[in-house]
């Protein structure tokens, strides 16, 4: 019987040769060159994702899922009107200059799906996301060449990804899920090749700077087009630390050289994607300079800047005065304007009085009559100054701002904020003293730069937001209340316009901020969004834990031509138990190599260990990959969809073709020739099983008596 150590080297010696190990341990790949069978399988698999995604690619000619969100931002674009979203630019860019470029004029609205678009030319944007979507596949296919050397490997890693059923679907819309996915799989591809030069010695070659500098680009790409990018950006920021420490390994280079690695890689892996980044936010400001419904989410002086806005080039009274009319914006990021309308809070909400909000929108409900604490109206020309006790009469009602002893709407520690009173005239309860955040007895209100806070005079509170959505009621604006915590950063406010014409007027161009002002509260603005998506009544929304096993899926088109996304059954469940095979693998592949470096002292010393390590390592980072891209979600607060699922599950199939390989590599050639062909068989027969999904179907649904779809409901959830 073979001791623990023979086996291993018997082990060893069935392996192939695709690297050699140097003696300071690390891996040195080999350059295998394309030889006429890697030509032959990369043009098959060429061919065949040129022929599943672009099939009927028009069809169907109407707006499907999130087609209404992205087409119509991109028409934004070309009709260059500022809008706000959770989302970087880029990708919506793209879609943007896809459009403009293939005639498309940017005046479809673009309402609800199933709208038919009638002639207008769609084709372009969704042409332009379907070839980012089909390009996955065959980066797929050089990222594992790269990272294993093995052709096996890489076949079955783009098969799994070009039959796979959702791919196919999210990829052949106007989303931002082509592009992002096209950038992060292109980061890797140039993450793998850069090892790949690294380590055959080709480093500060031009290509190895070429692809160092095309791997940054994508990374800023990826970030781009939506914040879920920095997975990637992590991703290949530890693959990078490690190629750093297996040169700074390398005994046969001096420490310098270690140095000019590091610093070649902080240049084009972190200053240039940062410029890059700042870039298309740059581009992205200077060509939205139309004022929009998104005005409202920025400050005043953001707003300054858009052609159209009733900030932009305006004439102002620079001070307030009794009697002005004035719009009051919350100064927090985000912040809306006080509004109210004429509708009153219900029984349970605190005293049946009007309501009062906040509203993200320009409205003639958010405009605001200053007058004195005793009295309608002043004379003279007077000044707002700080201290002063004031009444706000909201101009459409005539009633007056209010607050009272009684529990706020949804935040029951604070008090309620209602409008009150008939023809201006009200109570106590409706004056507020005026303070000026640093400001002195004597110092003058002005619009746009003070910033406000409103305390009231018998309740001793302060006027704020609490950002909580208010029911269907409130018709889901922002809650507004008197904080007893008079401290409450969210009870800061600023005057954006003021109608006065007894004051001269001035131009608030001077007060117009600059890029990076912009930028920055950009990025504030939009990553509040983000945290505070929720979803919407009778939305279909779903569960990480739901997303690996295909649980639900999710209609992109519900008219007569139905398309539903949902996985192809047997790639998505074959993942899971290659991951769990991964993970046994790896462990007992790391006990064997220890006990074997412990019994003589030294680590594998032959060629042929190589191999097995090479793919291993491949697979580590595969799983690395998946992990960074899937166990996030789970500490997320905002509303989660199955298709955030899909940039994971690029990995994860990548990583179920290199098992595939590695599993198999071993087994007699004509035992492994059938594995290989039964599971290569098995991917397109479950593909061409599911492909209606994609293509489209009509008639009875899964569910219904007579329908053809009823074989494909393998699971009650599934909704086809």
């Amino acid at each position: 019987m073979k001791s623990e150590k023979e086996s291993f080297k018997s082990d060893v010696q069935n392996q192939s040769k695709p690297s050699s190990m140097k003696h300071d341990g690390s891996i040195t790949s080999e350059i295998k060159k394309p030889d006429l069978n890697w030509w032959i399988v990369f043009g098959a698999i060429l061919a065949l994702t040129l022929g599943t995604r672009f099939y009927n690619v028009t069809v169907p000619d109407h707006v499907c899922w999130d087609e209404t969100h992205f087409g119509k931002m991109g028409s934004w674009y070309i009709n260059r009107t500022f809008f706000f979203d959770v989302h970087p630019p880029l990708g919506k860019m793209l879609i943007g200059l896809s459009g403009y470029l293939t005639g498309y004029d940017g005046k479809y609205p673009f309402d609800k799906p199933g709208d038919k678009y009638n002639g207008t030319h769609y084709e372009g944007m969704r042409i332009f996301c379907t070839a980012l979507g089909a390009a996955i596949v065959p980066m797929s296919f050089h990222t594992v060449w790269d990272m294993t050397g093995s052709l096996t490997a890489s076949a079955f890693s783009a098969a799994y990804i070009l039959f796979d059923i959702g791919m196919l679907i999210l990829n052949r819309y106007i989303l931002l899920d082509p592009p992002l996915i096209f950038f992060m799989t292109a980061s890797v591809m140039g993450m793998a090749r850069v090892t790949k030069l690294t380590r055959n010695q080709k480093s500060f070659t031009t290509s190895w700077w070429s692809w160092l500098g095309f791997t940054g680009a994508m990374l800023a790409c990826t970030i781009s087009v939506k914040f879920v990018g920095l997975f990637v950006v992590l991703l290949v920021g530890l693959h990078t630390a490690s190629d750093l420490w297996d040169v700074l390994g390398d005994l046969s280079k001096p420490i310098s050289y270690t140095v000019k690695q590091l610093i070649a890689r902080a240049i084009t892996l972190i200053v240039f994607p940062i410029l890059l980044y700042a870039t298309f936010f740059y581009v992205h400001l200077h060509v939205l300079n139309r004022s929009g419904s998104g005005d409202g989410f920025y400050s005043s002086g953001f707003q300054s800047n858009l052609v159209g806005n009733s900030l932009y080039n305006v004439s102002m009274p620079r001070e307030v005065a009794y009697g002005a009319v004035v719009t009051l914006k919350n100064h927090k990021t985000g912040g809306g304007y006080l509004h109210s309308h004429n509708h009153l809070y219900p029984k349970g909400f605190g005293a049946k009085q009007q309501q009062v909000t906040t509203y993200s929108h320009k409205d003639e409900n958010n405009k605001w009559l200053i007058k004195p604490y005793n009295k309608q109206a002043v004379d003279n020309v007077t000044l707002v100054k700080h201290g002063d006790l004031i009444r706000f009469e909201h101009t459409q009602t005539k009633r007056n701002l209010h607050s009272h002893r009684e529990q706020a709407p949804v935040t029951k520690k604070h008090m309620q904020v209602t409008c009150y009173g008939e023809e201006g005239q009200g109570d106590s309860n409706d004056v507020w003293q005026v303070q000026i955040i640093g400001g002195r007895d004597g110092d003058v209100v002005e619009t746009v730069t003070s910033r406000l806070i409103f305390y009231h005079y018998i309740e001793r509170c302060v006027l704020t937001t609490t950002a909580k959505q208010l029911p269907k009621w409130g018709f889901e604006q922002q809650e507004v209340t008197c904080n007893p915590n008079i401290r409450d950063r969210s009870a800061v406010w600023n005057v954006e316009d003021n109608q006065f014409e007894k004051l001269p007027s001035v131009n608030f161009q001077v007060y117009a901020p600059g890029f990076i002002s912009r930028f920055f509260e950009s990025h504030a603005v939009m990553l509040q969004g983000n945290s505070g998506l929720k979803p919407k009544e009778g939305e279909v929304t779903s569960r990480p834990w739901q997303w690996p096993i295909n649980y639900r899926g999710q209609f992109f088109s519900g008219s007569e031509h139905r398309v539903y996304l949902l996985g192809n059954p047997f790639i998505w469940w074959s993942n899971l138990v290659f991951l769990a095979l991964f993970v046994a693998v790896f462990l007992i592949e790391v006990v064997k190599y220890q006990r074997h470096s412990a019994s003589d002292g030294s680590g594998p010393v032959t060629n042929s260990v190589d191999s097995k390590w090479l793919s291993l390592r491949a697979s580590a980072w595969l799983f690395g990959g998946w992990l960074l891209h899937y166990l996030p979600f789970y500490a997320m607060g905002r509303v989660l969809y199955f298709h955030h699922y899909f940039p994971a599950l690029v990995f994860n199939s990548m990583l179920a073709g290199v098992m595939l390989d590695y599993l198999t590599v071993k087994l007699p050639s004509w035992l492994r020739h059938t594995v290989l062909g039964v599971a290569l068989a098995a991917l397109v027969y479950s593909f061409a099983l599911f492909s209606p999904l994609a293509y489209g179907m009509n008639g009875p649904f899964s569910h219904e008596p007579n329908s053809t779809l009823a074989g494909l409901k393998w699971m009650d959830t599934w909704e086809f």
